[in-house]
């Protein structure tokens, strides 16, 4: 090999160690398959499960780094439950106050990963005006493209808990639980 090639070998070599390092990259969550969930204990009875419908929200992932970073806005007044009248109490002031306090977010940038994928997420969740730390964990995650619109996408479930007491939510406690069980779905596509 003589001077020339071993130039053009090298600055290849670079070139292509470079495009292997990953970078950020940036996502926004699907509304349509993002989908908060929770679970709370009624009577001492059963469990009721409310969703809400409308979310939006971003995402950043480094692979490479095992960092992260993540944001979501959910929309109160979007709880459902399919009984009319719990959704006008969950949405009144005992519990959302969706009129005066429209919106709850979630922010997190302490990510934890296992086998090159995120495992948890630490962050913030403000709630009824009130901050407090959140850890919510994945029982699942994956990235690939999306088989109809071929655009590349992340997606998967998050599970963690909260005490409602923790955010000024004490309405008729203990008859309906303090502990909430969270449980999201979520997908993003890549920007």
């Amino acid at each position: 090999m003589n001077m020339h090639q071993k130039f053009v070998a090298l600055v290849m070599g670079m070139v292509c160690s470079l495009g292997a390092v990953a970078a950020p990259v940036a996502y926004t969550l699907d509304p349509d398959h993002t989908v908060p969930r929770f679970s709370i204990n009624h009577n001492g009875f059963s469990n009721h499960v409310g969703i809400f419908t409308k979310s939006a929200g971003k995402a950043v992932l480094d692979m490479a780094a095992r960092t992260g970073s993540v944001e979501v806005t959910i929309q109160t007044a979007s709880f459902a439950s399919g009984h009319a009248f719990m959704e006008s109490v969950v949405r009144g002031k005992d519990f959302f106050n969706s009129e005066q306090i429209p919106h709850m977010t979630f922010k997190g940038s302490q990510f934890t990963f296992k086998d090159d994928k995120p495992s948890s997420v630490n962050g913030d969740l403000t709630l009824m005006g009130v901050t407090r730390p959140v850890t919510l964990t994945f029982t699942n995650f994956a990235c690939g493209q999306h088989p109809r619109s071929k655009k590349d996408q992340c997606g998967g479930n998050l599970t963690g808990s909260i005490k409602r007491s923790d955010f000024d939510m004490k309405a008729y406690l203990p008859v309906i639980g303090d502990e909430v069980t969270l449980m999201i779905q979520v997908e993003a596509f890549k920007d």
